[in-house]
């Protein structure tokens, strides 16, 4: 054979060898080495399935449980198994379109990637449900998650609670709690501070699939899945009758309930009005009733207990005593000879109570709730001679305020809570150009809780708190224990510590005005609120309220207020009470905070009282300004909606004739002026306006 022809057969001989031997490696890798092919055949016949943990269950402090779990299913797609579904059958059953079932595949894949489980449908109607687990081999890609939801037994404390909902990506960023695109957590209130918790830790099982995408058993007999982990529970302080109570009583009107147990800074109930079922934003329908609340304008998903800001009014005058008693600039023997006006200050401060001798001596005084007494109580507060500088004087009053928990947040365990307006020297520098002095303040209304002065009705419960107490507090708290505490749980800490802020007050002092403070609900403004057998300390309260309302600023009913703590003797409950637009402090505020202390205190109401609680929770003190603004904001999203859409049909409805009818004949029978206030309140600020106190009911 020539040599040239030897030559290119040895070469065709080592290609073909080196062929053989790369083929060879390769099958040596994938079967040795590689677990591709038995990942991708694991897919087709394995499916991890996540095993949601059961949050942690919130029970009151009787162990009722007013928080807990219930069973309901998401429907999940992994977009990459998705192949040969019957789409027309599959829109069928969920009751949607072909252009909505791609819509959410591509979300899917977006969101969490073409081979991960993401939610197609969450919290599934039972009937939905029941369809789709006859027919889920059908649809290869899909399966269904059971999920473990929250349901409230009592239908109660929804601003308390709070909800859960899924986790977004920012807060997968932001907490690194190892969450999941489908995961829920906690979005507000006690669910969401004691997030870590409740959470519990997710686990997961391996199941057998069969050729029509059926799961058929546990896989390895278990010995590789990992179990769920529950949340752990959470003990409060809650006492959820008296919370059902406090909710009844705010029916149909804007406002808040506070109660705490003074002794340990324990929440006993809070309600915050207008409320709602907080099973509303649980369940399939959660979306839509979390938008419908969300729209609204009086705005029942806001938690005023917390968050709303009031003028203190006449409850601040308890603590106006104790700082000037401690300041020396009054005696429990100072009066003040008011007949029914203030006069001291060029701009006058007017009372209701006018006859004689109504302010002789500080005990009266807050009895009476003289506005003439305690305007000249903070005047001589901040024109202190001690100090010879209204600054410092302005500046020291400002110290007492914040050590009674005022203009501050008090750091409950809540999220987003407001810390209300204490105001110092900076903010009268900058409005009068330093040019000011006490009668500045008191002329404004500030030693009767108006002017600048706006507090929380959190704030205002502990306060009578640090009074009951005579100077100390513990921070506002729900939970009281967490079920299997450790060393490691810190969170609870911070409510364990008494504050002793005041206590350098002489114990004297806090018996001058207890005793005030009693007098007012056995001869002064709030007899309404008496308690046959118990010792209450209180007071009322009528806040100014003013509103801008399109683009003036309207003067609207008062807001009626009133503060007390029970027995005088060994403090157990302290209550705050808030209704907005009510008017006077002892015709809806003192009754209602009466009940509460009754309740709590005899677990049960006298047979005459019950008859009050259907008086109060049926009379309805929703402000008559929320129809008009409801109706701007609609028709301004209808406008709106159609100028970036085109769709102009929700915007049409509110010129028609018959519909702008119909709106002004529910105007008609709110009786609401609203066109008349705004027609007859000036375009500025109103100046020159006279402050009243409150008064007993005749």
């Amino acid at each position: 054979m020539p040599v040239f022809n030897q030559s290119r057969s040895n070469i065709i001989r080592l290609i073909f060898g080196g062929m053989f031997l790369i083929i060879f490696i390769q099958l040596f890798n994938l079967q040795i080495f590689s677990d591709k092919y038995k990942k991708m055949a694991q897919e087709n016949a394995l499916f991890p399935k996540r095993i949601y943990p059961s949050r942690g269950i919130i029970y009151d402090r009787k162990g009722r449980a007013i928080l807990n779990n219930t069973i309901m299913y998401d429907l999940m797609v992994t977009p990459s198994q998705v192949k040969n579904v019957d789409t027309a059958f599959f829109c069928q059953l969920m009751d949607i379109d072909t252009a909505e079932f791609r819509s959410r595949i591509i979300d899917a894949k977006f969101r969490n990637g073409p081979f991960r489980p993401t939610i197609f449908e969450d919290l599934l109607p039972p009937d939905l449900y029941a369809k789709l687990e006859e027919n889920i081999w059908r649809f290869p890609g899909f399966n269904l998650q059971e999920r473990p939801i929250r349901v409230y037994p009592f239908n109660a404390a929804a601003h308390i609670m709070g909800y859960v909902g899924e986790v977004d990506s920012s807060i997968i960023k932001k907490w690194n709690y190892g969450y999941q695109l489908g995961d829920y957590v906690g979005r507000s209130g006690l669910e969401q501070y004691y997030e870590r918790e409740l959470m519990g830790r997710r686990g997961i099982e391996f199941w057998i699939k069969d050729n029509k995408n059926r799961l058929v058993g546990h896989y390895a007999n278990k010995s590789l899945d990992t179990p769920a982990v529950a949340g752990r529970n959470l003990r409060t302080y809650l006492d959820i009758d008296l919370q059902m109570l406090a909710e009844k009583l705010l029916s149909n009107k804007m406002g808040a309930i506070v109660a705490i147990e003074p002794k340990t800074g324990g929440i006993l109930a809070m309600t915050s009005g207008p409320g709602f079922d907080p099973n509303m934003l649980t369940g399939p329908d959660k979306q839509s009733n979390f938008n419908k609340l969300f729209l609204d304008v009086s705005s029942p998903l806001y938690n005023r207990a917390i968050k709303g800001q009031f003028a203190a009014g006449s409850t601040y005058k308890p603590l106006g005593a104790l700082i000037g008693l401690d300041e020396g600039v009054i005696t429990p023997a100072s009066g003040y000879p008011c007949l029914g006006v203030y006069t001291y200050c060029s701009h006058p401060v007017r009372c209701l109570e006018k006859f004689p001798g109504h302010a002789a001596t500080l005990r009266l005084a807050i009895a009476h709730s003289c506005n003439s007494f305690f305007s000249n109580t903070l005047r001589l507060t901040i024109d202190n001679p001690a100090f010879h500088n209204p600054r410092i004087g302005l500046t020291r009053w400002k110290q007492y305020a914040n050590a009674f928990g005022l203009g501050r947040r008090i750091g409950v365990d809540l999220p987003s809570e407001d810390g209300g307006n204490i105001p110092d020297t900076s903010v009268y520098d900058k409005e009068y150009k330093g040019q000011w002095n006490s009668c500045t303040m008191v002329g404004g209304g500030l030693g009767i809780g108006q002017e600048k002065m706006l507090v929380t009705p959190l704030q205002m419960a502990n306060a009578m708190c640090i009074v009951a107490n005579k100077g100390f507090f513990y921070i506002p708290h729900f939970v009281e224990k967490i079920d299997g505490e450790t060393e490691s749980d810190t969170v609870l800490n911070r409510f364990r510590r008494k504050h002793e802020v005041l206590t350098n007050i002489s114990d004297a002092a806090y018996e001058e005005v207890m005793s005030g403070m009693q007098d007012v609900s056995e001869i002064g403004t709030a007899r309404i609120a008496r308690i046959p057998g118990i010792n209450m300390c209180a007071k009322t309260g009528t806040a100014e309220n003013k509103l801008v309302i399109e683009g003036r600023v309207v003067k609207l009913p008062n807001h009626s207020m009133f503060v007390c703590f029970a027995p005088r003797e060994n403090p157990k409950i302290a209550v705050a009470v808030v209704v907005s637009n009510a008017g006077y402090g002892a015709t809806w505020a003192a009754p209602i905070a009466s009940l509460m202390v009754e309740k709590y205190l005899n677990d049960t109401l006298r047979t005459e009282r019950k008859p009050e609680i259907e008086r109060i929770a049926s009379a309805n003190l929703m402000p008559k300004y929320l129809v008009r603004l409801q109706f701007l904001a609609d028709s301004n999203r209808a406008a709106l909606w159609a100028k970036q859409t085109g769709d102009s049909a929700k915007w049409k409805k509110y010129q028609t004739p018959s519909f702008r009818t119909a709106m002004l004949d529910t105007l008609h029978r709110n009786k609401t002026a609203m066109q008349q206030l705004i027609q007859n309140s000036p375009a500025d600020k109103p100046k020159n306006i006279e402050l009243q106190t409150d008064t007993t009911e005749n």
